[in-house]
Formats: C-alpha cells, structure tokens, sequence
C-alpha cells in the first residue's frame, strides 16, 4: 500500500510535511508503520497550488528517499495547498507515468489501495470514458482509471455524486471471489482538498486528519508521533477540508455490487 500526505492552510514549506516531522512522508517511504510493507520505493510524487490554478508537478521512479532533489525543491517550494505521495505499486510497472498524483485541468488526485479486477474490466470502464479523458491516460494504474472515471461523471461540479456513480460502475465489474476493492483518495481542485475511504470487505486503507499550526493536513499515518492527536476519517464519507479545516463529512450510500 503507498503512503500518502496532503496539506491545506496558510502557505508553509513543503519540507514542513513531507521532510522534517519525525514520522515524515519521506520516513514513510521507508519506515511506515500501518502498512503491510515498510517500504514505499516504487515512485513518488507532489502537485501544488500556486499562481494559477492549474497545479505544479514533479514525480520520479526513484524511492522518495535516493532522490536529492527531492529536499531541496521541498525547502524551496512554498504553498498553501499541495498533496504528496509515495508509491508501492499493485498495477502497473514502475514508470513516471504511473506516479502519483496525477493531474488534469485544475485537479490532482492520489490514491492508496487497489481494485484488484481492474485487469478484467479496463476494457468496459474505459470504453465508458469520453474521448478527451480516454486520450488524456498516460499510464497504466487503476489509480488514473479511478480518476478519470471520476471527470468523466461530473468531479468537476459534484465531487459527491461523482464518487458513488463511479464506484457503482467499478463494483458493477467485480466477479463473485475477486479480491476486495480497497481505496483510500484525496483530490483537490485547488480550493478545497477532499478525502474518501471504501471498501467491499470494510477494510480500507486508513487516512488521518489533524491541525498543523494553521492549516489542517491529512496523512496515512500520523507524522509527529502523537496520534492522540489526530482523528481517523470515517469511511465512506466525503470529507472536505477548507481553510478552517475539516468543513464537511457527507455519508455518501455506495452500491457494492451492481
């Protein structure tokens, strides 16, 4: 499973949340702790928010952890909105073009988890896609998948509709004893940083939310070693973070079976 880290609030560094808390981004690339491995070397990636609102990107195969480059664009890029992730990849070879977060138009999005009978039905999701999503995938997750099946049933005007018809197409194709489909997502349009968990089996991958000085960031696990202090998000619920933090928690009813 990849680890996962995304900050909304008053510009700050983006070393602040990925480099230098004690159970940083970077430490979980390679020491996380709720994980089934420790390590998370298949990639790793950042998207911020700055002077338009179209969002910045820098992703590499490299382990978050041998890339140089990595601290010091970390120590110099200040923002008040990014989202950044490490990579341990279940579909999809080691390539650029399968790190996350992946972006379009004002949008970037990551994921943590996997839709294990993606294989059998990427023929029938992506034939659901319209012409400019199909041609705008480059890679070959089920992660990007996920995100264009969510353009394409209208992210852009109601993330929570989008979301249930989305996993109401993909669960429509999972075959009776397929693995279970495990997500946990967090996207941003640049003004609001939203967060969803699910699972067929009730097992998705964890997500947590605490205040960061002004700002309120999200993590797959804790980042100071207080996790007193940080709140698990509910699963199946649209979380939406604002600049005052957690702004809405909207149970969204998902069909786990067509």
């Amino acid at each position: 499973m990849c680890r996962l880290a995304a900050y909304l609030g008053p510009p700050i560094a983006l070393e602040d949340v990925i480099v230098h808390p004690v159970h940083s981004l970077l430490e979980q690339s390679h020491a996380a702790t709720e994980a089934k491995l420790r390590t998370n070397g298949d990639g790793f990636g950042i998207a911020w928010y700055g002077r338009d609102e179209r969002p910045g990107q820098y992703r590499d195969v490299l382990p978050a952890w041998s890339d140089g480059n990595l601290p010091s664009l970390c120590r110099m890029i200040v923002a008040p909105l990014f989202l950044a992730h490490v990579r341990a990849s279940t579909l999809g070879e080691t390539a650029r073009s399968n790190c996350h977060p992946f972006v379009h138009g004002r949008w970037a999005f990551m994921h943590n988890g996997q839709i294990p009978h993606v294989t059998t039905s990427r023929r029938a999701l992506e034939a659901a896609l319209p012409d400019d999503l199909y041609y705008a995938r480059y890679g070959t997750t089920d992660s990007e998948l996920l995100f264009l099946l969510l353009l394409s049933n209208g992210l852009d005007s109601d993330p929570a509709a989008a979301l249930p018809r989305t996993l109401a197409q993909i669960n429509a194709h999972q075959r009776a004893g397929a693995p279970p489909t495990r997500l946990t997502c967090v996207f941003s349009d640049g003004e609001r940083v939203y967060a969803f968990r699910h699972a067929t089996d009730g097992q998705s991958p964890g997500l947590y939310s605490a205040r960061f000085g002004a700002g309120t960031v999200l993590a797959s696990e804790p980042l100071d070693g207080k996790p007193d202090r940080w709140s698990r998000l509910p699963v199946d619920t649209l979380v939406t973070l604002s600049d005052t933090g957690v702004d809405a928690q909207e149970p969204l009813e998902i069909r786990c079976t067509a």
